[in-house]
């Protein structure tokens, strides 16, 4: 008799107890209830964004399809190149740049520039191909954050979408691992202040950092940044303005006393 009722004890509190603990179970896997946990969700989401395969475009700092203007002196480190147009677009000089100029023709600067036209033709359609590969991307982390001003944030790995232009009007941090990616989709402008900085931390890289921009692109004066700008239409670095990472423009670069240093 003890025996059973022991056993009929143990049913009932088991009863009693098991709706407590599947509670305890949903609560703790299911993402809405995490409330000011949100960054354990950016976690698990950044394992699964690639890089932007940037193609042979990622060969170079500077690549553009109508030229690159230039106020002497910028610093430049790894190649340059513009095509179709003729290589007389590309006013860089030789002794700017610690790399390859490339052109289409033997307009380039003389006398360090290489003509080679198929190279350069693969590499703007590797960048075309790169710009719509980033504007593709699905399912963003975070969807017009700061309603399109993000000046003064921490921004951990992940997919960011705008349906607006971007200011950056204050220092921006980028925080991540030396793995993880960060692709930035601007359907507008994109404007960063003078003076203001892209600090990286955790180990995070520029050439993990993709800023797909749909409108010009104007870094001010003195201002830092970092990450590859996959532009649509003009990229342009104010006086003194500087870049680790690549200006990867569809139409024209401009630089004013500017440093623009290829990410390693």
């Amino acid at each position: 008799m003890k025996t059973k009722n022991l056993i009929a004890t143990l049913i009932i509190l088991a009863f009693v107890l098991l709706p407590s603990c599947k509670e305890n179970n949903d609560n703790s896997t299911n993402p809405t209830d995490l409330g000011n946990t949100a960054p354990i969700i950016i976690t698990q989401q950044k394992t699964t964004l690639a890089p932007v395969n940037l193609g042979m475009a990622g060969y170079f700092v500077i690549l553009t399809k109508t030229g690159v203007t230039d106020v002497y002196k910028s610093t430049i480190t790894g190649d340059v190149g513009s095509s179709p147009i003729t290589g007389a677009a590309i006013l860089v000089t030789c002794p700017e740049v610690a790399g390859t100029i490339y052109s289409v023709d033997p307009a380039g600067p003389k006398p360090c520039r290489v003509t080679n036209a198929s190279r350069l033709g693969i590499g703007v359609l590797s960048m075309q191909a790169a710009y719509v590969d980033a504007a593709g991307r699905k399912n963003p982390t975070f969807y017009n954050l700061g309603a399109g001003n993000i000046g003064g944030k921490t921004l951990g790995p992940g997919l960011y979408t705008w349906t607006t232009s971007v200011i950056i009007p204050t220092n921006l941090t980028i925080n991540g691992g030396p793995n993880d990616v960060w692709i930035f989709q601007i359907p507008g402008t994109l404007d960063m202040s003078s003076g203001v900085r892209i600090n990286l931390s955790g180990g995070a890289k520029a050439r993990n950092i993709f800023w797909q921009v749909a409108g010009v692109v104007s870094l001010g004066t003195t201002s830092h940044f970092e990450g590859t700008i996959l532009g649509m239409v003009g990229i342009n670095l104010r006086t003194g303005a500087s870049i680790n990472g690549r200006l990867l423009s569809q139409t024209a670069v401009t630089l004013q006393m500017s440093t623009v240093t290829k990410p390693q």
